[in-house]
């Protein structure tokens, strides 16, 4: 393992304070921070990409089109 020093501002400390008083040391408090927090990015770009990939597809837009006017066709004749 490596060891690193980094700088708390007043609010990462209360932050990491929350963790510890939760029963995680200090050390595995910021493990499990970074960890989630790499994958809550991993999955921002997922989503990123899997509607980037949706947006290209001309089917699928068409498709959707013609829900949304199924949709308010439906909600007109009420």
């Amino acid at each position: 393992m490596a060891a690193i020093s980094v700088r708390l501002d007043d609010e990462a400390l209360r932050a990491l304070q929350q963790l510890e008083a939760a029963g995680l040391s200090r050390s595995e408090a910021i493990r499990r921070s970074i960890i989630d927090s790499a994958a809550r990015l991993q999955r921002g770009k997922a989503l990123a990409d899997e509607v980037a990939a949706l947006e290209a597809d001309e089917a699928d837009r068409h498709e959707m089109l013609a829900v949304a006017a199924l949709m308010e066709n439906l909600r007109a004749s009420r």
